[in-house]
C-alpha cells in the first residue's frame, strides 16, 4: 500500500484531514510566527542542501538537474530522511513547504522520492 502523502504551503490553512504535519524546508518562511504555524515536526534534513536550493532558485531551467541532484541527496540517509519514511509508512502526512511555486519545488520530488522507497520495500533510501 503506498502512504498516503498530501503537499500544502505553510501559508494555506490546516485542516483535520492534514494527518501529521511536517514542515520540510531548511529555512524559516517570511512572514510567519513559529508559535502561529501549525505543525508537528520540523525536518531540516530532508530539504535540499543550501548550495543546492541556491542553485535551483525555482527555476524551471534547473528542474531536471534539480530533481537528479536532489534525490542524491535524499539517498545519502540523512536521519531525518529515515525518520520521514517510518511516519509515512504509519499515516498521513502532510508535508509543509513555502515556495510559491506549487509545480517545481522539492516537496514534488520528496513524495515521489518517499513513494518510490516504500514500495520497492527497502527499509534504506538509495539512489
Amino acid at each position: 500500500m503506498l502512504p498516503d502523502i498530501r503537499l500544502k504551503r505553510v501559508y494555506d490553512s490546516p485542516s483535520s484531514e492534514d494527518g501529521m504535519r511536517v514542515f520540510t524546508d531548511r529555512l524559516w518562511p517570511r512572514g510567519i510566527r513559529k508559535a502561529d504555524l501549525k505543525m508537528d515536526l520540523w525536518l531540516k534534513g530532508v530539504a535540499p542542501s543550501s548550495a543546492l536550493r541556491r542553485w535551483f532558485g525555482h527555476d524551471p531551467a534547473h528542474w531536471d538537474e534539480f530533481q537528479v541532484k536532489y534525490r542524491q541527496e535524499l539517498a545519502l540517509y540523512d536521519p531525518e530522511v529515515r525518520q520521514l519514511i517510518d511516519l509515512v509508512r504509519k499515516e498521513r502526512v502532510t508535508l509543509l513547504y513555502a515556495a510559491r511555486d506549487p509545480v517545481y519545488n522539492h516537496p514534488r520530488v520528496l513524495v515521489a522520492f518517499l513513494k518510490e522507497t516504500i514500495a520497492s520495500g527497502k527499509d534504506h533510501p538509495g539512489v
